[in-house]
């Protein structure tokens, strides 16, 4: 027969169950309580507001301007933005190549810029612009020339393919430009550079890099101390003065320096291959002339030795 057990046995037990699921929940709702207090008066603390500033590689401007175009300012909540949010306004910078930003402590935010660089300088009505690797024209002034100068190439598209070739020359014909300057008049983009040694190249826009890299090639087989104009716009010729007559004269150079001289290193190989072997065929021609000469001789005694014994 089942046990029976009095009800009024029972209602303590329930009693200290539901008085333990009571206390649990007053300990969550208290618990829940203090941390939104803490929040609370943490966020009218000066511990959760932005108080320092730190930007690293900044040239082309100061770094209060970086931190002017994010758009913070000091006092801001540290949780009223995000690091992705500011690099997405510093990459949209036309002079930023890149960009990355990170929150320090509670109250600290560095910032790293990567810029474009500088190729030249553009030549405009008011003064000079410095240019960069992707081609834009800062609109900042400019107090001092250090580099080359871009004539009529206010065009920004026409700029930024100038940019493309001259990022593709190498450092060492690019130290040696002075000047570039754009004919608008010709259909294709056609360019005259003015070097620092004293000669002109003449090319088009497009092929620029290609060519010019050729430079140093070029006027290594120039006369010592004559200047003029290279024209690399479809082959690669020189039309120089003589420094002492003034007379111009067209001298054709070589499409391709290197492969001239690849040429030239295969034709002495093989003239030396061919001298060999016609000496070698000399000395034994000469041999087999010997040999001849030393039987025929020896015959000829032979002969007259039987002739005479006949005779007798």
């Amino acid at each position: 027969m089942d046990k029976v057990i009095d009800i009024e046995e029972r209602i303590p037990t329930l009693r200290e169950r539901r008085k333990k699921r009571t206390n649990r929940k007053f300990v969550a709702l208290l618990t829940i309580f203090l941390l939104l207090l803490v929040v609370a008066i943490y966020s009218q603390t000066k511990y959760s507001k932005l108080q320092d500033v730190a930007v690293a590689g900044a040239n082309l401007y100061a770094p209060v301007d970086y931190q002017q175009a994010s758009g913070l300012e000091f006092g801001d909540s540290m949780w009223s933005f995000t690091e992705k949010e500011i690099e997405e306004k510093l990459n949209g910078l036309e002079w930023v190549k890149a960009s990355r930003v990170e929150k320090k402590w509670l109250t600290g935010l560095e910032i790293y810029i990567a810029e474009h660089e500088k190729i030249g300088y553009l030549d405009n009505e008011t003064g000079y612009q410095m240019v960069l690797s992707n081609g834009y024209a800062l609109e900042k002034p400019v107090d001092s020339v250090s580099g080359p100068i871009f004539t009529n190439f206010e065009n920004d598209e026409t700029r930024q393919k100038l940019a493309a070739q001259l990022t593709d020359v190498d450092s060492e014909v690019y130290n040696l430009i002075s000047q570039i300057t754009l004919n608008p008049e010709e259909s294709s983009p056609l360019v005259s550079l003015y070097m620092n040694d004293g000669n002109e190249v003449k090319g088009t826009l497009s092929t620029l890099a290609e060519k010019l890299n050729y430079y140093p090639s070029v006027i290594a087989q120039l006369d010592e101390g004559q200047k003029g104009v290279i024209d690399m716009e479809v082959g690669i010729s020189s039309a120089h003065m003589t420094t002492c007559t003034g007379l111009r004269k067209k001298v054709k150079m070589m499409k391709n320096p290197k492969k001239s001289n690849r040429r030239f290193s295969k034709s002495i190989i093989f003239s030396l291959v061919f001298l060999v072997l016609g000496f070698i065929m000399a000395y034994s021609f000469s041999l087999s002339q010997a040999e001849k000469n030393k039987s025929g001789y020896t015959g000829g005694a032979f002969f007259e030795q039987e002739s005479a014994s006949a005779a007798n």
